[in-house]
């Protein structure tokens, strides 16, 4: 299903909830973090309070899970025949992979072609309404797999990804374009201390529940922090 329909469909479903007329608390684990960072951008009533995403991927992926590095000849082959068709019409329509696939050497393709994620990262122009809606968010925390297997590159759990025309050096998310113009509004928010960069020592989603509970339920409390 088109994600933008489904984030279409998750905005009816909130809007229509009488127990979050007051906001709400959102966490996304690994793809519903950029899902849900769409309902933040395009749906502000209600109104979302602390946003929480865990491994999710901020600026996509180039690369296959669990693939054994990138030097493999196999999974650079696999990659290849990804960017042949990730970006035709009835694969970004109906394939929801592809609608956060993000390829460094081809930018271009990838800023045209994408229907989600260029989108909700400001790549094709500013929507200013994008960013005043992330903008009213108290926190929005991210949390980083250090040895996350899925999410290639990790520094897209942080807002990075790699540097254009290559697949191996990545920047982060203060010397991207997206930052240091302010297109979403997270320099704004980096510097009135809204953001929160936060690591686990472990693969994709693996975190103890005492770590959660040190770490992540301070920002689910009542009333919202």
């Amino acid at each position: 299903m088109n994600v933008n329909d489904q984030v279409e469909l998750v905005c009816n479903i909130l809007s229509q909830d009488k127990k979050l007329q007051n906001g709400y608390n959102a966490m996304g684990f690994s793809q519903g973090g950029q899902f849900m960072r769409a309902v933040a951008q395009r749906c502000p009533s209600p109104t979302m309070i602390n946003f929480i995403t865990f491994g999710s991927q901020h600026q996509g992926v180039y690369g296959l899970p669990r693939c054994p590095g990138q030097s493999s000849h196999i999974c650079n082959w696999i990659r290849k025949m990804l960017n042949l068709g990730a970006y035709t019409s009835p694969i970004q329509e109906h394939l929801v992979q592809a609608e956060f696939w993000h390829d460094p050497l081809n930018e271009d393709l990838y800023r045209n072609k994408s229907i989600f994620l260029a989108d909700i990262n400001q790549e094709r122009g500013i929507n200013e309404s994008y960013k005043e809606n992330l903008m009213k968010l108290k926190k929005f925390v991210m949390v980083k797999f250090l040895k996350d297997s899925m999410v290639d590159p990790i520094d897209s759990s942080w807002f990075g990804f790699y540097k254009i025309g290559q697949a191996k050096d990545t920047y982060s998310l203060q010397e991207s374009t997206l930052y240091k113009e302010d297109r979403l509004g997270l320099k704004a928010m980096d510097k009135a201390s809204k953001l929160e960069f936060l690591t686990v020592d472990g693969d994709h989603l693996m975190f103890s529940k005492d770590w959660f509970i040190a770490n992540i339920v301070p920002y689910l409390k009542w009333p919202f922090n």
